[in-house]
């Protein structure tokens, strides 16, 4: 089954309808073992008929076809690649982010950010001025399961690097393989809400969205939002800076503000956002946030007719379902770095953070299905997609005989008012828009309040 047949499963949506969503008859150029560019094709193509059939509803039309752009597809999912700031390329990844060996095998890191390297360093006993070098020496004669745990303990990040028949047979893998692709879960019945009228090319105008997710995947679910007309605002603590760049490649279409949710007066400043707010997006580890009532059961309470939007590395159930976790590091747990890394004699990637831009993209349609269910029946909803989960489905898919080629020579880019680049839209149907509404902000310096 693929990717589409499988979120389309998920949502509870009728598979004859996938009809319109049309072939372009060229590969999306993303070379690799795994089909990596057929799925997160899928994943944008869900979310791009999610949106063709709210746009129908709302317009009163008949439901515009899908068809997306193979190279565009694959700019966006790898925007990181192309991402320019006045003309010069950004840094991914920090020294100590990366596969390492140990005694017994390999273990991925992910230090982006200097709490996580604290912890990293922390829990191996290494000094806080240790480099790559010496991280490397100090790993070589550890087991990688020990590092595993002891940098998990400590707070960091870091994951044995296993095969996709250790991941199958792991007590996380096992629970998050019972899972669908999307989780679609009603909260409790209202009366229908309609949003009024629109135009075929903003079938979410009208609707209010709060942000608070980071890094990859939640935001890409934001700004698809914002593409299709959403007023979205981006909340963040002022305690936990974002990555600038990282934050612009998925910022655009969308405000970002500052609130310490500990701090009355912003807590205050939230709450009142909240009580106009559409749908909440989260990405904080399941948990996270439930002790400012923002529980997606507390939200449905307080705010009746909300839909939340949760998204997780590991998913919600199982003994990891609190751990920490990024896109890179799922990719080695599960099995994809060792997949990827056939016959090389060492863990390999993806091509693409193609788990975050995939799992980014089914929350964007499982949210947009939502929107349509609460306008015809109501309720208050929750949808929720785990990284963990879209992995498993990955590594199920068919393999090509043949790995397309990567793209050369395309890169469509949108300029901002400071020299920063990014690239331009895939979720595409007819009479879609083809540009966000605006180029990124930098982060933090929107005002907390929504659009008139």
């Amino acid at each position: 089954m693929s990717l589409l047949d499988a979120a389309w499963q998920s949502l509870g949506e009728d598979a004859a309808a996938l009809a319109l969503v049309r072939e372009n008859g060229t590969a999306v150029p993303l070379a690799g073992v795994l089909p990596t560019g057929r799925f997160v094709h899928d994943a944008i193509a869900a979310a791009s008929f999610s949106a063709s059939l709210l746009a129908a509803r709302r317009v009163g039309c008949a439901v515009p076809a899908v068809e997306l752009s193979p190279l565009k597809v694959a700019t966006a999912v790898t925007s990181d690649q192309h991402f320019r700031h006045d003309g010069e390329p950004v840094t991914a990844w920090s020294e100590l982010s990366g596969f390492w060996p140990c005694s017994d095998g390999w273990v991925r890191t992910h230090a982006n950010y200097p709490h996580h390297r604290a912890a990293l360093l922390t829990g191996l006993g290494l000094p806080a001025d240790t480099g790559a070098d010496g991280f490397m020496l100090a790993l070589h004669t550890m087991d990688a399961a020990d590092v595993e745990e002891m940098v998990t303990a400590a707070g960091g990040v870091a994951t044995v690097v296993r095969a996709p028949e250790e991941w199958a047979e792991h007590t996380q893998g096992r629970a998050v393989a019972e899972l669908p692709v999307i989780e679609f879960t009603s909260l409790g019945d209202t009366a229908p809400s309609d949003l009024g009228e629109t135009t075929i090319d903003a079938p979410l105008a009208g609707l209010r969205v709060l942000d608070l997710t980071r890094v990859i995947a939640g935001p890409v679910a934001a700004r698809t939002l914002g593409l299709w007309g959403a007023d979205v605002l981006r909340i963040d603590s002022p305690r936990h800076p974002e990555i600038d760049w990282q934050h612009r490649d998925t910022g655009a279409g969308k405000r970002s503000a500052l609130l310490d949710l500990d701090d009355d007066a912003d807590r205050a400043t939230f709450e009142k956002l909240l009580e106009t707010a559409d749908v909440v997006l989260t990405a904080y580890r399941p948990g996270t946030l439930d002790k400012f009532g923002i529980s997606p059961a507390a939200l449905a309470e307080r705010r009746p007719g909300i839909i939340v939007g949760r998204l997780s590395a590991w998913g919600t159930v199982g003994p990891w379902a609190e751990r920490r976790g990024f896109d890179s590091i799922v990719q080695a747990a599960t099995g994809i770095a060792f997949t990827e890394g056939e016959g090389k004699g060492s863990p390999g990637a993806l091509p693409a953070q193609a788990l975050d831009h995939a799992a980014g993209y089914l929350l964007a349609a499982a949210v947009t299905t939502a929107v349509r269910r609460r306008i015809d029946a109501g309720h208050s909803w929750l949808v929720e997609v785990s990284l963990a989960r879209v992995a498993t489905e990955l590594l199920q898919q068919r393999r090509p005989r043949h790995a397309p080629r990567a793209a050369a020579g395309f890169t469509p880019t949108v300029a901002t008012n400071d020299g920063v680049t990014s690239a331009v839209p895939a979720p595409a149907y007819a009479g879609s828009p083809g540009r966000f509404s605006a180029p990124a902000v930098a982060w933090g310096s929107s005002d907390a309040a929504w659009r008139s």
